[in-house]
């Protein structure tokens, strides 16, 4: 086999990141913007040893699910992994891609999946975009990352952050690089970039921190997730790296509430001394966890682990590793970026008493 081959396929299963899988000959075909059921017509654009990537020529079977994508840039820009997909059928495949990394990555047999909880804006949520400038042209890298796609306005966006993109588009110099666009450029630290989902995520963290005595945020950024659980238990714990969030963080601070700026690995020990019943939250970037801190909780051993994560492969990584001490209770999938391939779920871990020391 070998590129510019025409293939009819039968699509079967959508990988992370939103390819459509087939299989040829015994190798796995990824086959972008496609549905599982689907029948395509598909030309070979790269061949790798178990692998082949194909794009579509013809649907000579459309899914049910298939549906007109809005967007002009569709299928260029790239942004966006399921525009031609019916909203239901997206958070299908969402759940399904967590339950399979946990499965594959996690060895977990029959991790507890639940339904991903969808956004309430599947357009119009996003409360920041970084578009890339390569004057005259200000849009996001294409799906061939090699070229920028020029865009007026991103249907993901809400309306404030298009403002400022029509802003930046219609000054006579522009500066090369990337450029981020936010309807609050005022606000400190991170912040979800969808703020309808997030008080659903924030929901769902609450329910599965529960209350106590003290809880452990270990990379709480400017508070999100602490200010909402700092009335549940009597002391909270705040850790960060990034200095100008945990001064945000602690601007409001009640009593029982501190932050500290540093990195997870080296202070997580020191909070977690002498505290068998705290309630750790962990929310980090994609890369997950570092070894120091899976050590760390292993040696304490908290009551109870709350991971949320915006990456199913790095999470069961993670999860496994934490698995002799630990039983995964719940997954839950949480839709925070509709129309993307990206996937935020909350885990909850509960410590297994008997396999302490």
């Amino acid at each position: 086999m070998k590129p510019g081959a025409d293939l009819s396929l039968d699509i079967s299963g959508i990988a992370y990141g939103g390819a459509g899988i087939a299989r040829h000959e015994g190798r796995v075909v990824f086959v972008p913007f496609t549905i599982p059921g689907e029948t395509v017509n598909a030309r070979v654009t790269a061949v790798h040893r178990s692998w082949v990537k194909a794009e579509v020529t013809d649907i000579t079977r459309p899914s049910p699910d298939r549906v007109q994508p809005p967007c002009p840039w569709f299928g260029r820009c790239g942004g966006c992994a399921y525009q031609h997909m019916a909203y239901p059928r997206q958070l299908e495949a969402k759940t399904h891609q967590v339950a399979e990394a946990l499965r594959r990555i996690g060895k977990f047999s029959d991790p507890p999946v639940e339904p991903a909880r969808p956004s309430p804006l599947e357009y119009g949520y996003r409360n920041r975009i970084t578009v890339h400038v390569e004057p005259p042209v200000v849009g996001f890298r294409g799906t061939d990352p090699r070229r920028l796609v020029g865009v007026d306005r991103c249907l993901l966006a809400d309306e404030t952050v298009n403002a400022a993109l029509g802003h930046l588009r219609s000054k006579k110099r522009l500066r090369p690089g990337p450029a981020t666009l936010r309807s609050h450029p005022e606000l400190a630290g991170f912040r979800q970039v969808n703020d309808q989902a997030a008080d659903i995520l924030a929901v769902v963290v609450e329910e599965a921190a529960g209350d106590g005595g003290l809880l452990i945020d270990a990379y709480c950024g400017a508070g999100f997730f602490a200010k909402r659980l700092r009335g549940r238990f009597t002391n909270v714990i705040g850790i960060d790296w990034d200095s100008r969030g945990v001064e945000a963080a602690r601007a409001d601070a009640a009593p029982g509430e501190e932050y500290r700026a540093g990195d997870a690995a080296e202070l997580l020990p020191d909070a977690l001394e002498g505290s068998p019943d705290a309630v750790v939250l962990l929310d980090p970037p994609a890369q997950g966890i570092a070894q120091a801190v899976i050590d760390s909780l292993l040696a304490a051993r908290p009551e109870r682990l709350v991971y949320v994560s915006c990456d199913p492969a790095t999470l069961a990584r993670d999860l496994s590793r934490l698995a002799s001490a630990y039983r995964l209770a719940r997954a839950v999938p949480v839709d925070m970026f509709p129309q993307t391939a990206s996937i935020e779920t909350v885990c909850v871990l509960e410590r297994m008493d008997d396999k302490i020391p």
